[in-house]
C-alpha cells in the first residue's frame, strides 16, 4: 500500500511556539533547510506533496517552481499561517484567494489539495469547506482525530470520507469535499503518529509499527517541516515546554524520515486519492 509524504513549506519561525518569542530580526533558512529533503526524495525518486505557505511562495517563487516541475503536487497552506479560528470566515476567504492565485501564478495550476494551519478546521471553522470548494479545491487534509492544546477534532473518521458540512466529524456522501485525516493509532482513544514532533519524538521501531499496523486498513500520512530536519534551525530561548515540543529529535529527524522511505512506499496524496482502491470513499 502507498502512504502519502507531505512536506510542509514554511519559515521556521512559523512555529506556534515560538510566536511570543521572536526576535525583530529573523534569520532565512528556508532555502538550506528544503535541500537535503529534496535530495533525499531524489534519492528515493519519489513525488510527494508539498504543502506551501503563502508567504514562503512569495519569498522562494523559484523554489516553489522548480519543485512543481520535478513532478511534486503543491498544496496550499493558505497564505499567513494563522489559524482559521484567527481569521474568521471572510478574512479566510481572503487567505484562499491569495494563495491560489500566488500559487497558479508560480506552477501555471491552481492547487486542489488544502492544509489549514495548525490543523485549525474543526466544528467552529466548518464555514472553511464551503470556501474551499467556492475556489475549486477538491480535498482537504486539516482534520486531526485527536484532541491536543492546539487543535483537533476527537470524534472524526481516521479514514477517508466526506465532510458534512453541518458536522465536520460526519460522512456525508454527497458533500464536496474529500477529507484525507492525519494519521492515528487507536488504543482505547486515538494516539497521533509519524508527523511533525511525534515523528521526532516516536523511536523509528514504534512508527514502523504504528505504519505497518495501519496500512492494514488505510494508508497513512506521514508530514514534517522542514525546519525539523536541520539541524541548523535557531533555537530560541523558551520555556522548557515549548523547547521540548518545538526542537526535540530536530538533529536526527531526517535520518528518521529516510528509515521510513526505505520500509514503506510513498507517494502524493493526489495519487492516492484517485487511486481505484480508494473509489469507496470518493465516490459521492
Amino acid at each position: 500500500m502507498k502512504n502519502a509524504l507531505v512536506i510542509d513549506l514554511e519559515h521556521w519561525y512559523s512555529n506556534e511556539f515560538l510566536i511570543d518569542y521572536l526576535p525583530p530580526e529573523k534569520v532565512d533558512q528556508d532555502l538550506e533547510a528544503v535541500k537535503p529533503i529534496l535530495d533525499l526524495l531524489d534519492k528515493y525518486n519519489l513525488r510527494v506533496t508539498f504543502c506551501v505557505l503563502g508567504t514562503f511562495a512569495e519569498r522562494h517563487p523559484e523554489l516553489v517552481k522548480y519543485i512543481h516541475e520535478k513532478g511534486h503536487e503543491i498544496q496550499s497552506h493558505a497564505y499567513s499561517h494563522k489559524t482559521l479560528h484567527e481569521l474568521g470566515k471572510d478574512a479566510f476567504e481572503d487567505e484562499i484567494i491569495k494563495s491560489v492565485n500566488l500559487l497558479e501564478s508560480i506552477t501555471g495550476e491552481k492547487p486542489i489539495g488544502f492544509r489549514a494551519p495548525s490543523f485549525s478546521i474543526d466544528n467552529s471553522t466548518k464555514w472553511a469547506f464551503e470556501v474551499l470548494g467556492k475556489y475549486g479545491f477538491k480535498y482537504d487534509s486539516s482534520i486531526f482525530p485527536i484532541k491536543t492544546m492546539l487543535y483537533g477534532e476527537p470524534k472524526a473518521p481516521v479514514n477517508i470520507y466526506r465532510p458534512s458540512k453541518d458536522n465536520v466529524t460526519k460522512n456525508d456522501p454527497n458533500g464536496n469535499i474529500i477529507e484525507f485525516p492525519m494519521t492515528v493509532l487507536n488504543f482505547g482513544i486515538n494516539f497521533p503518529l509519524a508527523g511533525g514532533f511525534y515523528l521526532r519524538v516516536l523511536p523509528l521501531w514504534f512508527l514502523i509499527f504504528g505504519i505497518k499496523y495501519i496500512n492494514k486498513k488505510r494508508p497513512a500520512i506521514v508530514y514534517i517541516h522542514p525546519w525539523e530536519t536541520y539541524p541548523k534551525t535557531p533555537r530560541l530561548k523558551l520555556p522548557l515546554f515549548s523547547r521540548f515540543v518545538a526542537y526535540y529529535g530536530i538533529n536526527s529527524s531526517l535520518l528518521k524520515l529516510e528509515g521510513l522511505l526505505k520500509e514503506f512506499h510513498f507517494t502524493n496524496i493526489k495519487e492516492i486519492l484517485d487511486n481505484s482502491c480508494s473509489q469507496a470513499y470518493l465516490k459521492p
